[in-house]
């Protein structure tokens, strides 16, 4: 299904607020993938993330009123989704997982895989272990700091896009993953996963 544009958004809100309830389901069919994959990123279970997007959906459906326009609709659901996730994992009692995970194109679970090319070392060993302690580094992180990472690394969103997502002013999305990369990098440097020296932080990207 094509993308439907801000315009398109703006006048499929204005009919459901007028009564036309069914045509949420365009918004639903349009986004319902990327909030998922969203939502698995940051449960790291497929039931869970499942139960998430729906609830973000329906607070997204409840709350339309309150939606200003002033950013497109996506950017509005990303963070309804995100705060659905963060309330749900401050709740759950976190359990150590191994990896992140993510539905490929053939609909299937699959390890994480870093996008940036100055995280993949020379060897497939090397690159499997990496990844495991990146998730499991990841796991570790305190919600606000994960989430933030998972908007920029993983579903590659702006800075600006971020900051709109959080309602967060840009200067501070950057501090924030600043800090979420260095303590990432802390964290695989004290289980002895990467160096010391200043190359292994620039490789993490700090």
């Amino acid at each position: 299904m094509r993308g439907i544009t801000r315009e398109e958004e703006l006048i499929i809100i204005k009919q459901v607020l007028g009564g036309d309830t069914a045509a949420f389901e365009e918004l639903v069919l349009s986004y319902q993938d990327k909030m998922y994959s969203l939502s698995l990123r940051m449960t790291g279970n497929q039931d869970d993330a499942y139960d998430m997007t729906q609830e973000a959906f329906l607070k997204a459906y409840t709350n339309l009123a309150n939606f200003r326009g002033d950013s497109k609709f996506s950017v509005w659901l990303y963070r309804l989704t995100s705060n659905v996730c963060i309330d749900f994992l401050r709740k759950r009692k976190r359990k150590p997982t191994s990896s992140l995970t993510y539905i490929n194109e053939d609909n299937e679970p699959q390890d994480l895989e870093l996008p940036d090319e100055r995280f993949v070392p020379d060897t497939i060993a090397e690159r499997n272990e990496l990844r495991e302690a990146v998730a499991r580094g990841m796991d570790s992180l305190a919600d606000e700091y994960r989430q933030i990472l998972v908007l920029r690394e993983i579903n590659g969103l702006s800075y600006n896009e971020i900051g709109e997502a959080l309602e967060l002013e840009v200067g501070t999305v950057k501090s924030r993953i600043f800090r979420a990369r260095k303590r990432l990098v802390e964290i695989l440097m004290k289980d002895g996963n990467i160096g010391t020296d200043s190359s292994s932080n620039e490789r993490m990207g700090v």
